[in-house]
Formats: C-alpha cells, structure tokens, sequence
C-alpha cells in the first residue's frame, strides 16, 4: 500500500481534515493491534449482541444468518467489529470481505457468491499461513481441471490458459472474469450450473480442512449483499435459499431492508437480524429527544472533529436531520464543511446544516412523487409501517426510517417534514 492508499484517522483540527474524516465509506477496520478502529463508536445497547449471541450458540450445523438494516446504519462497520471480536476468533477462523470485489452487483447471481465464498476461504486461509492437506488440493485441482475443460469447451479455450496457473490463480482470475467481463460471466455461470452441487463439495472441503487444522468453524462474514436489486436478491436468498445455507461454513450474508420486509423473506426471519437505527427522538414526536441518542452521535462527530469546529446548535441540529443514521450523518457534516469552507468561515455553522439540508430535500423531491408524500405523511402521523408496494423503495431511499426501543415503529427522514408539509 502506497502513501496515497493510507488511512489516517486523527482527530481533524481543520476543514481539511474533516472532510476525510467524514467520507461516506470510509473503512473503519480494527488496528493492527486488535483494537477498536480510533473512530469506532460503541451503540447504546449494544444491537450487535443478538447476532454475536446467535453464532456463540451451540450448533449441529454450521449456522446461517441475514443480518440487515437501513442503508448506511453501519452494517459494514459491525462487521468488522464482530471479526475482530475475541469470543468469535476463539470459536471460528473467521474471514470478511466485500462481494463488490469479486462480482457486479448489479448482475449478481447466487453462483457468484458461492464462487466467492470458496475463493476466499481458500486464498486467505493461504495467505494466513495455513497449509491444507496435499490430498485436498489434488482433489481441488482435478476439479479445477474439469472446470477449465467445460469453459475451453464454452469458449473455445478462451481461459484455459489464463486460469489454468494453479489454484489461486483460478478462484483469482474466474473472480475477476465474472465481475468484469458480461459474456464470460455468463459462460461460466454456465459451467457452474451443470454442477452446483460440485463447487459446494468444494467450499464443504476447503471448510473442513480448516477445521480439522485450526479447531475453529469457517465463518464467512459477505457484505454488500444488500445492495443489489430486490428481484435479483430475492432470486439468490429466496428462490436459491436451500443451496446458499448448504456450504459446511457459518455464513452472514448481509441482506436489504427491502428484502427484509419482503413477504418472501418470512420464510428465513428466525435467522434474521436486524440492526437498527440510532433512536434521536420518542415515538411520541421530535420534540421528546433521546439523550442516549444524541450522546452516540456527537461522539460520531467527536472522535472525527475538534469541537471548536462547528456551533453548538448547528451540531444538534446536524444530528436531528440525520435521522439517526450513520451515514446521513456525515453526509450532512461533509456537506456542512464544504459549504463552510467556500463561505471561508472558521467553522460550521447553522446555516450551513440548513442549506444542507436543504439540498438533500431537493433530491427526494426529484424522486418522490404525490402518492409517495401521501405515505409519507400518513407515517409522519401515525409512525406506524403500512405495508404497500412502495414501502420497499422508500426505505431503501431512506425516506422511511426504522426504530426499534420496545415496539418497532418509524418516522419519515427528518429534511422530508418541511416537503411534506408545502
């Protein structure tokens, strides 16, 4: 990794600083030590621990979970929590990754993800220092070799020679194959489904070696998976559901609120779970705040940002119109920092979290139409789910929100209560 691909997470003392303190998907993996990533903020109540629970329970079988909330409430961040977790590393070999590296999201198909899923193991298990057994990789090479001669035969030899360099080069090159390249992803997808049952032996394998050497569970921790379309997640997790819980490893696949509130996702929901948003205000109305809720989030704008760069009330007001959600709240102090930068001010103030919000209303209003400020309203004052086709889009969109303290209810996305209201 060179200078430029180095992430630094000191507390900002400028504008500068902060604006890369507060980029949107900025990693916030542990330190080399194992600690806690210095921007890591532990959630009141600590939601993790149901998930966390769930895999230290007893199993006969390699458990399954879909673990999903609202986009940007910080799923890829507990993720990487929960792999450094000392009581799971003492249980499992466990392994993160994103499946944006090695499939298109948006063309993403089951075969894709078991691919991945094999790939991984087998790769970082390698990389780790691990050493599987000679009769496994003999076995994993004639595989390989089977493979190789049903995609010659697809493409006239178009991979054999790309992909026939020995094993890691095989998972590394189809990966890539499959993310980048449409007509091959479809030609090997081809070869896959003559023999799905053959690249779960494979994950099964490489699984049980692990296990055999390491006295640990495989488990694989997949993020991104909730961010392709409904149809194509419904057809990997609902319709391919009984193929993607057989690979003998623990499995979190991370799941779209859309998804999780589909009906078709009923039949899976004892494995679900969900991460909620951060609570900033009752069910009673904005008015009644939550001091545990605002106390989360000004440590999120903390540990990023001297103090002394933004007004009191602005920060409050930033951490209303965030909703409660993560990544809306740096988008609005990334937003707020640049705008007070182009003002030249020493810091942000209320005008600026206004003229934030402001914008970011301005992009629902592009999207929302009058049926959608219908809803909206309706749930603003009522504060319960209606459950109609368009619910599914507008959580996605956030323009829904889910809490969950006692009973679950929802609100509106805050900069949405002046729209609805014109």
């Amino acid at each position: 990794m060179d200078n430029m691909d180095k992430l630094h997470y000191e507390r900002a003392k400028d504008f500068d600083r902060a604006w890369l303190n507060f980029e949107l998907d900025l990693p916030l993996r542990p330190t080399s030590d194992g600690k806690d990533n210095p921007f890591y903020v532990s959630r009141f109540g600590n939601p993790l621990a149901e998930l966390k629970d769930a895999l230290m329970a007893p199993f006969y079988k390699p458990p399954k979970f879909f673990f999903s909330g609202h986009r940007g409430c910080g799923k890829s961040t507990e993720l990487l929590h929960l792999v450094n977790d000392a009581d799971i590393q003492k249980k499992y070999w466990p392994i993160n990754f994103t499946i944006r590296n090695y499939a298109d999201i948006i063309d993403l198909d089951f075969r894709d993800v078991l691919l991945a899923i094999g790939g991984r193991l087998f790769i970082e298990y390698k990389q780790s220092g691990g050493e599987l057994p000679d009769q496994l990789l003999k076995e994993l090479d004639s595989w390989k070799g089977k493979i190789e001669q049903e995609i010659g035969t697809i493409q006239n030899g178009r991979l054999s020679s790309e992909i026939g360099a020995g094993i890691d080069a095989f998972f590394a090159n189809a990966g890539v194959r499959m993310k980048l390249e449409p007509a091959t992803r479809v030609e090997i997808r081809q070869t896959f489904e003559k023999d799905v049952t053959g690249l779960i032996a494979v994950i099964n394998a490489i699984s049980s070696a692990i296990y055999a050497k390491e006295k640990r569970f495989p488990l694989v921790l997949i993020d991104d998976l909730d961010k392709p379309e409904l149809d194509k997640a419904r057809a990997i997790f609902h319709d391919r559901r009984e193929i993607m819980t057989q690979p003998n490893c623990a499995i979190v696949y991370t799941v779209s609120s859309a998804l999780f509130y589909s009906k078709e996702f009923d039949a899976i929901r004892d494995q679900a779970v969900f991460l909620p948003n951060i609570n900033i205000h009752t069910k009673a109305g904005e008015e009644v705040i939550s001091d545990a809720g605002y106390g989360t989030l000004r440590k999120f704008i903390d540990l990023r940002m001297s103090r002394s760069l933004i007004d009191g009330e602005a920060l409050d007001q930033a951490i209303k119109y965030s909703g409660g959600v993560f990544r809306e709240m740096a988008r609005i102090m990334r937003t707020s920092i640049g705008r007070a930068r182009r003002r030249n001010a020493p810091l942000i103030e209320m005008e600026d979290v206004e003229w934030t919000a402001t914008e970011i209303r301005n992009e629902y209003r592009r999207i929302l139409n009058r049926d959608d400020i219908k809803l909206l309203k309706t749930i603003y004052q009522t504060k319960k789910l209606e459950y109609v086709d368009r619910l599914r889009p507008l959580l996605q969109l956030l323009a829904i929100l889910e809490y969950r303290n006692g009973d679950n209810w929802c609100d509106i996305h805050p900069v949405l209560r002046k729209l609805i209201n014109e």
